[in-house]
């Protein structure tokens, strides 16, 4: 059997071969019960991840198989210096699979030239996700039907989000697919509404007028150290402590959070850098570049070499779902907007 590494190491026939088998295992659950009895799969999660760990242990273990492995590298000898290789060639003496997960580009490939048994790609930085794709392809196949002649809509993080990539990869291959791409800070996303080019989205509720907002969350700002950094010694850190030291700065676009509490404070901080994606600002920290003010969602599950610290001022965003007119709305639309307003709750 061969490693998954890459969305095009399937052909459209067996995507679609292995979206029938989904759609059967859908329906008939206890037929597969046992297909995997007597198999190990081994999930080495080299980066913190919840969802897409379980899904595959689930998965394994609802085959009738069974599942070993880590869930972030400081658990595995990973954090003694140990290579990728080397991890690979003792794991596949345990297992009959391996699920990879690696936040380098490119190590689940060296991974698959150095294992005798199959490696799949959970996620490798910013580059592939081809089973979030075989995902999102299952469920665009269940909603509609077929993939040919479909636009499909990206928004967020396009450069850096290894799913877009993927699943962009894989729809490219059907005839008369069209891709809306849309990426953007947050204060592009309320132009977007305005001019009527989504229904909805995310926004920061302090940095919009003129439309019906709903709040979900409040989201509060950590400091970001590299370990051993002088100011991890102190249990929480002031703005003050922060305008004294090269930041790393999260690009926000128009309304920046951190900058507006620097103002409200009367303080200027030392801009070091001026980055737009998160997880590149938390690399660059951990390289000893700066230090960074993150908020704590994005940050959660990637402590790892970091050291964070809340900040007495506590600078917060209020993250709330916006739109112009809750009557006018699409059907489809208001219900995926009813289901997030609930699921927040």
């Amino acid at each position: 059997m061969n490693s998954l590494i890459d969305i095009f190491d399937l052909t459209p026939q067996e995507i679609m071969e292995l979206i029938n088998m989904a759609c059967d295992i859908i329906d008939r659950p206890a037929a597969y019960a046992h297909k995997c009895d007597g198999k190990i799969l081994a999930t080495l999660f080299f980066e913190p991840s919840t969802r897409t760990r379980l899904s595959f242990e689930s998965a394994m273990l609802s085959l009738g198989g069974q599942v070993l492995g880590f869930s972030e590298a400081k658990s595995s000898s990973a954090a003694k210096g140990e290579s990728v290789a080397d991890t690979i060639r003792t794991v596949s003496c345990y297992s009959d699979i391996i699920a990879m997960r690696h936040p380098k580009e490119g190590a689940p490939l060296v991974a698959s030239m150095h294992s005798p048994v199959p490696i799949i790609n959970a996620g490798d930085g910013g580059h592939n996700h081809p089973t979030q794709t075989l995902t999102d392809l299952l469920t665009i196949h269940r909603e509609k039907g077929h993939f040919d002649g479909l636009t499909v809509g990206l928004c967020g993080d396009l450069k850096f989000g290894r799913t877009v990539h993927s699943l962009v990869a894989a729809m490219s291959r059907y005839p008369d697919v069209r891709f809306v791409l849309r990426q953007g800070e947050y204060t592009s996303i309320p132009q977007w509404i305005r001019q009527g080019e989504i229904d909805f989205g995310f926004v920061n509720e302090d940095a919009v007028e003129g439309m019906e907002t709903h709040l979900l969350y409040e989201d509060h700002m950590l400091a970001a150290l590299p370990q051993g950094h002088p100011l991890s010694e102190k249990s929480m850190l002031s703005l003050a402590d922060i305008s004294r030291e090269p930041l790393i700065l999260l690009d926000e676009g128009e309304h920046s959070v951190l900058l507006e509490a620097f103002r409200h404070a009367k303080l200027s901080p030392n801009l070091a850098y001026k980055v737009y994606d998160d997880y590149t600002i938390l690399s660059m920290v951990r390289q000893g570049l700066g230090i960074s003010v993150l908020y704590e969602k994005v940050v959660a599950g990637f402590e790892q070499g970091l050291s964070l610290r809340p900040i007495l001022e506590s600078p917060r965003r209020r993250v709330a779902l916006s739109w112009i007119s809750w009557d006018t709305m699409p059907y489809a639309a208001r219900r995926f907007a009813e289901f997030l307003i609930k699921e927040s709750k």
